[in-house]
């Protein structure tokens, strides 16, 4: 199944914040890289880093790990480099090489409490993986970030803190080290046998309910294994990611949008994160072809 691409892009010209449009026009051909890097510049704060709800559920404007995150993902799908960003990761990474789930909150009003709660003292391996999985994808464009101290530094925390684990640690960490996992597996000597260890913590459908959240959330396949050319695929199965897609594609609302099944801490932001699934929605449909759909005719299971 394909999107309605021009409902969705009535979806996004009614109801996205500008950042998501042009990321929507970049990855449906539209326009070029330039509208969504100038949209991104305008979270970006001047010690370099980003802030300013680039994370719809962290409105405060002070540079954040989260939004350095979200402007990692903005660079991988530009072809940006990552400039000073790197040189702020590493203001903000801790002794131990990992960085915190958030920074102090300075304007908590309209912010998850779990943001504003969180202890800056204390590296966060589950986010520490997400920022270091995006930043090794922007690194294959970019040889500064490719060697810069902190891209070296943080990708040990996460080695090391990986291998020690013996279970998943919940949903959401599983999913941002198998991220992290996919990201460096070719270029970390041992990291692919590493990926399939962890993938095999993985139900056979590759599906988890996510522990705390709202009744119906759950991740799915493609929110594990996102790159259409990662290794992680091949490990869940052909087949499986194949259905996923068509789980995808059929969620495509009446508006032209995709919903999410999380909550969101206010109506703004609940409306900023539609038109981030949309655009991430699309841009899983667009990349993966017709032809690669067909061949899924048995599973690759996980392996175990």
């Amino acid at each position: 199944m394909q999107p309605d691409l021009p409902a969705a892009a009535r979806f996004m010209t009614t109801h996205a914040r500008l950042v998501d449009r042009q990321r929507f026009d970049l990855a449906t051909g539209r326009r070029g890289p330039a509208g969504a890097l100038a949209a991104l510049a305008g979270y970006r704060n001047a010690d370099d880093g980003y802030g300013w709800g680039l994370e719809p559920d962290l409105r405060s404007p002070e540079s954040q790990p989260v939004g350095a995150l979200h402007a990692l993902e903005i660079m991988a799908e530009t072809g940006a480099p990552a400039g000073a960003l790197a040189d702020w990761l590493a203001s903000a990474t801790l002794p131990d090489g990992g960085l915190p789930f958030a920074l102090p909150v300075g304007e908590p009003a309209g912010s998850m409490p779990l943001w504003v709660q969180a202890d800056p003292t204390e590296s966060c391996l589950h986010l520490s993986t997400a920022i270091v999985a995006m930043a090794h994808q922007v690194a294959r464009h970019d040889p500064a970030l490719r060697a810069h101290r902190w891209l070296a530094t943080a990708t040990d925390y996460c080695w090391r803190e990986v291998r020690a684990l013996r279970d998943s640690g919940g949903t959401y960490q599983l999913m941002h080290v198998l991220w992290f996992l996919d990201a460096v597996h070719e270029v970390l000597p041992g990291a692919a046998a590493e990926l399939r260890r962890v993938a095999a913590w993985l139900p056979r459908d590759a599906v988890l309910p996510v522990e705390g959240g709202i009744e119906g959330e759950k991740m799915h396949p493609l929110d594990f294994a996102p790159r259409p050319d990662g290794a992680l695929r091949e490990l869940i199965g052909r087949a499986v990611i194949a259905r996923d897609l068509d789980r995808l594609a059929g969620q495509q609302r009446s508006d032209g949008g995709w919903d999410v099944d999380f909550a969101a801490q206010t109506d703004a932001g609940a409306l900023e994160w539609r038109g981030y699934a949309t655009v991430n929605a699309v841009k899983q449909l667009l990349a993966s072809s017709t032809s690669t759909r067909r061949l899924a005719t048995e599973d690759v299971p996980v392996a175990r």
